[in-house]
């Protein structure tokens, strides 16, 4: 499902929409491998662990659709 090369150790907080579906520059690659028709882009801050045992704050992004759930998640910036 997700990219996964850390480990979710909270909720995601502080939720926002970066963009929405025609600005969305994967958008086509988005719809041909999962499906959905309206994706957005979001970003948010949550607990995270690395491989390697690190745990901090990341700034988190995504791409999501109605029926198809989060996908291609990764961490943006560490913040602490």
């Amino acid at each position: 499902m997700m990219q996964k090369d850390f480990e979710l150790l909270s909720d995601i907080t502080n939720i926002e929409t970066i963009s929405i579906n025609l600005s969305i520059r994967e958008r086509e690659k988005l719809k041909a491998r999962f499906g959905g028709q309206r994706w957005r882009k979001l970003k948010g801050v949550a607990l995270i662990r690395f491989p390697n045992g690190e745990v901090c704050h990341g700034e988190l992004h995504w791409y999501e659709a109605h029926g198809v759930g989060r996908r291609k998640m990764k961490v943006k910036r560490v913040l602490d």
